[in-house]
């Protein structure tokens, strides 16, 4: 692959000031270079993960008798022995001192909202203490059908600190969608709103409250913030309202446990299934997020750490651990494009935010629409993108209009080991369009498709060394066997995530899709990132989706391009022909489809992700029910424009004058 241009380099004095800089002057042993620290942390892992250990002072409540025991994955075990409380690190707040701001709250349902490191670790106090009177115990599942708000942190703190187990889906889910998953994990106590407001939109959520109670015969007790400020608490059997629940004070303890005891459960997109219920340990998730708030974000005290999320996507649960590092953390609840794509902007210039974190299509629409932050932005020092590969015109964008002198992290992992493990790091420079590094302690390698690793050649992303934040499980999966399959059931032994990576002779990254939507034309695998970054440029179209239909008879299949066209556009055969120039330009013939369709809008899950698989499953004739959960979508009525295309040939192709409608064929 081409080298991408660079964009931006990091400071003479970076390692002086880095906080990675720091770590590794705590080090026994100097390292020249980021190259030299990444290949120490994943060849002498227990010498890795015990300096993280170490150099944040972690809190063990009794020792770990060694770091790593076992190396076959899955069944490692980390620091065995440790017990711990992930809530105990992040109350701690790195430093900061009792009266600084660590939790700023915006929303557009209520006034705006801060609390101090003081306030914050009372308000846990008093839901601790509230949860106890509900009988909550060790172990018990704590549910939160909450937005992005204060309470749901204090939630999780205070679940955390018993020893319980936290769970949590957005409010916008659907009833299927939310009991699909908490069915799974038994919730005693249910935490929710009854509405919120999104943009201009008032949204009551009563009724679905009300239907999700009734699926959960689990449920002791329901706790209920009348969010939308009308001061009526549902008065159902067994409910008591936010303010009743942090009535008492008591005292802010902590319930040591080992290491990979549970600390909460994330869910799978549930798209194209039952989700599955990812159960996450203290210990992984304090260590893994630790390292990368502080290392990779260069995170510390002084910082306010916003990320664009909701409770339903591990961002959230990603951006929580931000007073563990001494960053105050900066929360958002509501519309980001309302009254316009300056929202959060806006928002980030008034809250001091210093480090900005949202999804890659956020980014893309705002260059789109022509929005420019430049003075907004001032303060920042780093921008995170996440959710979908950021192709180069995003990085451009952000060095013209956002702030020249931000580190950009363009950042890929996942909900199953909640953290990113490519991204970038304070002393390595921005390359356009690539991610900066394989991250410290992530053995992240490219396998051909005989599990030999590459570079500079396309393959799949796997992690060849296990990780702390690696699942402790899934729920109810006594003998692994789910757990396996998901990941390890390809490549024994090696985590096979899902992607396409590509990583370069240079160190950077490029993730080019889904490896499950695997466009594959004549034997040559193309990237569905690739399609995305020509098509979407152009001004016409707002939104695409290109998925291969293959051919069971051995033959090349069908390539089909879903386009959303601006306001107003009809999809004819000029508007064909340009976009199959510009793809045959500036990719390659074989990425000009057979056919173009236009529809209203793309799939997307309710944290922006693109829905090739579902849609595939569409054409090829699966029901729209069986295909995709629609509660796990953020527009489930997008699928209906794709069934007049399910079973049938691209009998509609492209009457072009120019003959592209056919790719023709390249040489190998």
């Amino acid at each position: 692959m081409a080298p991408g241009d660079l964009l931006w380099t990091p400071p003479a004095d970076v390692w002086e000031t880095s906080r990675i800089g720091d770590f590794t002057r705590a080090l026994p042993h100097r390292f020249e270079d980021y190259p030299q620290l990444w290949n120490w942390s994943v060849e002498d892992l227990a010498g890795f993960w015990e300096a993280i250990w170490n150099y944040f002072d972690v809190i063990g409540h009794s020792p770990y008798q060694h770091v790593l025991e076992g190396d076959q994955m899955p069944g490692v075990r980390w620091f065995p022995g440790a017990t711990l409380n992930y809530a105990e690190h992040v109350l701690r707040a790195g430093g900061l001192s009792p009266t600084d701001t660590v939790l700023v709250a915006r929303s557009q349902t209520r006034s705006p909202m801060e609390l101090t490191v003081e306030q914050l670790r009372d308000q846990v106090a008093r839901a601790r203490a509230g949860l106890l009177r509900l009988g909550v115990e060790r172990g018990d599942r704590v549910a939160a059908y909450l937005p992005n708000i204060p309470e749901a942190v204090v939630l999780l703190l205070a679940t955390a600190s018993i020893g319980a187990i936290f769970t949590s889906c957005a409010p916008e889910f659907g009833t299927r969608s939310v009991c699909d998953r908490w069915r799974q994990v038994a919730p005693k106590v249910l935490v929710t709103i009854d509405g919120y407001r999104y943009g201009a939109r008032t949204i009551d959520r009563s009724a679905e409250v009300a239907q999700i109670r009734s699926e959960l015969p689990s449920l002791e007790h329901t706790v209920v913030l009348p969010y939308l400020g009308s001061g009526e608490v549902l008065s159902w059997q067994d409910t008591v309202s936010w303010k009743e629940l942090l009535a008492e004070p008591g005292p802010l303890e902590f319930t040591p446990v080992p290491f990979d005891h549970p600390l909460y459960v994330l869910y799978s997109s549930g798209t194209t299934g039952l989700p599955k219920p990812i159960v996450h340990g203290h210990g992984g998730i304090l260590l893994e997020h630790l390292k990368m708030l502080a290392l990779h974000h260069d995170l510390g005290r002084g910082d306010r750490f916003f990320w664009f999320t909701t409770t339903g996507w591990m961002m959230w649960n990603y951006l929580v651990s931000g007073p563990a590092v001494g960053s105050a953390i900066v929360l958002f609840d509501g519309d980001p494009t309302y009254p316009d794509l300056g929202c959060l902007w806006r928002m980030a210039a008034e809250t001091g935010t210093t480090y900005f974190g949202t999804a890659a299509p956020f980014l893309l629409a705002c260059r789109k629409a022509g929005v420019r932050p430049g003075g907004l932005a001032a303060r920042l020092r780093g921008l995170g993108s996440t959710g979908a590969p950021l192709p180069p015109e995003g990085f451009r964008w952000v060095y013209e209009a956002v702030n020249p002198d931000l580190m950009l992290t363009s950042l890929s992992g996942g909900t199953d080991m909640c953290t990113g493990f490519v991204g970038g790091v304070p002393l390595l420079p921005v390359y356009e369009g690539e991610i900066s590094c394989r991250c410290l302690g992530a053995r992240v390698e490219a396998y051909d498709p005989q599990g030999r690793p590459v570079i500079d050649q396309r393959g799949e992303l796997v992690i060849t060394a296990p990780m702390p934040s690696m699942p402790v499980g899934f729920w109810n999966d006594p003998d692994g066997s789910r757990y396996r399959d998901a990941y390890f059931s390809v490549f024994p032994g090696v985590w096979r995530h899902g992607d396409w990576i590509t990583v370069t002779s240079r160190g950077t990254c490029v993730i080019t899709g889904r490896s499950d939507a695997t466009l594959n034309r004549g034997g040559v695998r193309l990237g569905t990132s690739e399609f995305y970054s020509v098509v979407e440029e152009l001004p016409e179209v707002t939104d695409a989706l290109v998925i291969h239909l293959e051919d069971p008879a051995g033959g090349p299949g069908e390539l089909v391009l879903f386009v959303v066209l601006r306001d107003g556009l009809v999809l004819d055969d000029e508007m064909r022909n340009k976009i199959n120039r510009r793809l045959r330009t500036e990719l390659s013939p074989r990425h000009v489809p057979d056919a173009i369709h236009q529809v209203p809008a793309v799939p997307r899950t309710l944290s922006a992700k693109k829905l090739e698989v579902p849609v595939k499953k569409i054409l090829t004739g699966t029901p729209i029910e069986a295909a995709a959960a629609p509660g796990a979508l953020a527009n489930p009525e997008s699928l209906n424009a794709f069934l007049p295309y399910a079973r049938r040939p691209a009998q509609e192709a492209m009457h072009k004058p120019e003959r592209e409608s056919k790719p023709e064929k390249a040489s190998t």
